[in-house]
């Protein structure tokens, strides 16, 4: 890898890193925009998946004050299931038409979400809430895409910005374990894709950092906006190379 190469890795590892650290989830849909251009897939799939765990423990660690497990835990059950049946009917579905309705319903609850105001608060129970752990897991083993359901499931509840980000980090924290068990199985860390984490691991930090120092100084308002306009950006990721696919 050369030092213009290295030089937009190591970019990308920060603006991933600061997106995390602000919103708390969409560092690989940062990242994959840069690093699909310059390293393999299963090399970036293998990064966004380590670093998924670096980006999620720091989210964790952050707010483990406001962490409560009564409401981690189904979402984290759900998605744990789910994930593995999401791979295995990956195999049975059209990928190109699943990526392309998943985009277009993300595309559309966000522009929703952005022209009208916060949704009345929702309460509901741990069995439910496995359920809808269960649809996270499947969209993230279809998909890619591990956190969004969950995302939005905690923006439906009315919670606090710290109180969403404590519950839906340690969402995708399992989920980023399960994945990194499945991809290791498979060897997909490989030495240079190790050497590779390494070379972006402090640049991913710093950028976790700054995420979160931005993160503070904002209201729940605006917090929730920004995470709609990334499930925006994360709805389109999915439409545009269905699109071009399609056409192809």
């Amino acid at each position: 890898m050369d030092g213009w190469i290295l030089t937009l890795f190591l970019i990308a590892a920060f603006a991933g890193g600061f997106v995390s650290g602000f919103s708390g989830f969409a560092m690989g849909l940062v990242v994959s925009g840069v690093w699909l251009h310059i390293i393999t897939p299963i090399q970036t799939a293998a990064l966004i998946a380590g670093y998924g765990l670096l980006t999620q423990g720091y989210g964790i660690l952050k707010l483990r004050q406001a962490l409560d497990w009564q409401k981690i835990w189904p979402l984290s059950l759900g998605t744990t299931i789910g994930i593995p049946i999401g791979v295995v009917l990956l195999n049975h579905l059209n990928p190109v038409y699943l990526r392309f309705g998943v985009g277009v319903l993300l595309v559309l609850y966000t522009a929703y979400g952005l022209a009208r105001p916060a949704i009345k608060p929702m309460k509901i129970a741990a069995g439910p809430d496995i359920g809808i752990g269960i649809v996270n897991g499947l969209v993230g083993g279809l998909t890619g895409l591990g956190g969004i359901v969950s995302t939005i499931s905690c923006q439906w509840r009315g919670w606090t910005k710290d109180l969403q980000r404590a519950v839906f980090q340690p969402v995708l924290f399992a989920a980023f374990v399960v994945i990194s068990i499945s991809m290791a199985i498979t060897g997909a860390f490989t030495p240079e894709t190790l050497k590779l984490y390494a070379l972006g691991f402090p640049f991913m930090l710093a950028g976790l950092w700054s995420g979160f120092k931005l993160y503070g100084k904002i209201n729940d308002e605006t917090f929730r906006k920004a995470v709609l306009v990334l499930l925006l950006f994360a709805g389109l990721s999915l439409i545009v190379p269905a699109v071009f696919i399609r056409d192809s």
